[in-house]
């Protein structure tokens, strides 16, 4: 049995159509002050997958995943695998100053004190979130799907890490499809001059697939963009696991030459056009 919070409704949806499995309806609601109300709507199994995103906004989707797995557990579900496509509050897992909170750290916490038998992510912003919980953690990757995507929609491309942290992910990709992959390097000129390139590769002319895991503000890719236009690349398709998209984010990246941009539906927004319900569905049933 499926259950999708309001933040995950179709993507559930499709997990459960992959897993040939019953998608269980729900029904939440504020009152006028702004508290939540949440009522499962049907008898559950003793195993239940619970899919709920946690992303803007993080603090109510959060409550409402809290408010799924501890009536979850209150029913008498024994087994609750818990599905979060974005794992919101992953920035910060360690306490960098004194005085910090360690945000992932407290959630992690808290979705084990909800009632959550296991956890399923994807590309989590900070790898070691799945150490902080006492529980199995999976942290899944989505470059398959967006590689499935590449595939069908570029031909002959060379796929781009804006920055030495995202080369893992251009790697990864790009083994699977069978091109070669490059990061964006600063390399200093001078003490007052900087220029930014890929590092090994000539990609003039070429189709160039920028890949991150998450977009925010979009200021590193807008960057991007600007440097591989300079370097006379052909078109330019950016893509992303997280579309989170902050503001004007998406228009400042087709401002600054993008031709497509498309991210997977861990969240929702008008350029989640790539689906990772079959690579969900299929941990989920080696577990």
């Amino acid at each position: 049995m499926i259950i999708g919070g309001s933040s995950s409704q179709k993507l559930a949806a499709n997990i459960a159509h992959e897993m040939d499995d019953v998608l269980c309806p729900l029904e939440t609601r504020k009152f006028p002050d702004g508290e939540r109300y949440l009522r499962i709507k049907k008898e559950v199994d003793d195993g239940v997958v619970v899919v709920q995103s946690t992303g803007f906004p993080q603090d109510e989707n959060l409550m409402e995943l809290f408010l799924i797995l501890k009536t979850l557990r209150s029913m008498g579900v024994n087994d609750i695998r818990t599905v979060i496509p974005y794992f919101g509050y992953g920035r910060q897992e360690k306490s960098f100053n004194s005085g910090e909170a360690v945000s992932a750290e407290v959630i992690c916490q808290l979705i084990e004190f909800a009632g959550a038998s296991s956890v399923y992510s994807l590309n989590l912003h900070e790898k070691n979130i799945c150490d902080l919980f006492q529980i199995p953690a999976f942290n899944l990757s989505a470059m398959p799907a967006i590689a499935h995507y590449v595939e069908k929609n570029v031909e002959d491309p060379v796929i781009i890490a804006p920055d030495k942290g995202a080369l893992g992910f251009a790697q990864e990709v790009a083994e699977i499809l069978g091109c070669p992959s490059d990061h964006l390097e600063k390399i200093r000129l001078s003490p007052e001059k900087v220029e930014t390139k890929p590092k090994n590769l000539e990609v003039e002319g070429r189709d160039a697939v920028i890949i991150d895991d998450i977009i925010s503000t979009g200021g590193t890719i807008v960057n991007a963009c600007q440097i591989l236009k300079e370097h006379q690349v052909g078109r330019i398709v950016v893509s992303c696991v997280h579309p989170v998209l902050v503001g004007d984010a998406l228009l400042k990246i087709f401002a600054a030459g993008a031709d497509d941009v498309v991210g997977t539906n861990t969240l929702k927004s008008e350029v989640s056009n790539v689906s990772v319900a079959s690579l969900v569905a299929e941990a989920l049933k080696k577990e």
